[in-house]
């Protein structure tokens, strides 16, 4: 039962920063222009970056959030239950970039006029998405990959296998071993 407590915590916590960082994405990432024609908006200028760089704001907004996530899951799953907190930073991390790109799309903060040099055309903020959907899942491999390398070093520290002998010189003391007695 604490188990699963701890794994829905995780996610619904997870899923609340996906609320906030989606709202971050929204006022960071730039918009492509848009032209009004008499069939609907059509796009400016089909070669613009914005389309990439909104991808990259939204790989670097979870990317960091699934930085910070594994740091305090790992730090908070070290007096127990850490399965339950890394299937909840996988799963949580999953929804939080899905509500990042529904809540980024939705509140348009970052929408203001798009003006071009010279332009005798109105041009429109066009709406924010993802042309790489692959950058979804930034926020829950940084967060299961950070959680096991604090994991894997906090073991290596821990291991026996970092002091072979107990800790003790296999061939005793060196003064006790001479080369003149042979």
């Amino acid at each position: 039962m604490r188990h699963a407590r701890d794994f829905a915590v995780t996610v619904l916590v997870l899923g609340l920063l996906g609320v906030g960082s989606g709202a971050l994405w929204s006022l960071l990432a730039p918009r492509p222009p848009y032209v009004m024609t008499k069939q609907g908006p059509l796009l400016a200028d089909p070669s613009t970056q914005a389309l990439i760089a909104a991808d990259g704001w939204f790989a670097v907004v979870t990317g960091a959030l699934g930085l910070a996530c594994g740091a305090i899951g790992y730090g908070l799953s070290r007096r127990g239950r850490p399965l339950a907190v890394v299937l909840g930073l996988a799963a949580g991390g999953l929804l939080g970039g899905y509500l990042t790109l529904v809540v980024g799309q939705a509140v348009n903060l970052g929408a203001g006029s798009v003006t071009a040099a010279g332009a005798s055309v109105s041009l429109i903020p066009g709406p924010l998405g993802l042309t790489a959907p692959g950058v979804m899942c930034a926020w829950p491999l940084l967060a299961v990959g950070v959680f096991f390398g604090l994991e894997g070093i906090a073991g290596y520290r821990d291991s026996p296998l970092r002091r072979p002998f107990g800790g003790q010189d296999p061939y005793g003391p060196m003064s006790s071993y001479d080369i003149s007695d042979r």
